[in-house]
């Protein structure tokens, strides 16, 4: 079951809250009659332990169990850090 957990890679755009950002998952996809290709843009709140993550960080965020009434992902790791 572990390893069907969701793993998402994103920017994160608020880092105010304490250890807990929002993380922006933008997705591609094709319309299914037109064939446009489509952004799709989500936000996810996810646990950040340290206090790690700062504005603009590329992070990656894997799926757990429900930390509070918004928080079902966890930062595993920073990809990228902001410039």
């Amino acid at each position: 079951m572990r390893d069907q957990r969701k793993r998402l890679i994103g920017v994160v755009i608020s880092d105010k809250m304490d250890k807990t950002v929002v993380v922006e998952v933008a997705t591609t996809r094709r319309h299914p009659i037109y064939g446009k290709v489509l952004r799709r843009v989500k936000k996810y709140k996810a646990h950040d332990e340290t206090n790690d993550c700062r504005l603009g960080d590329r992070v990656q965020i894997i799926e757990s169990r429900p930390i509070s009434r918004h928080k079902r992902f966890s930062v595993t790791s920073i990809v990228e850090r902001a410039k």
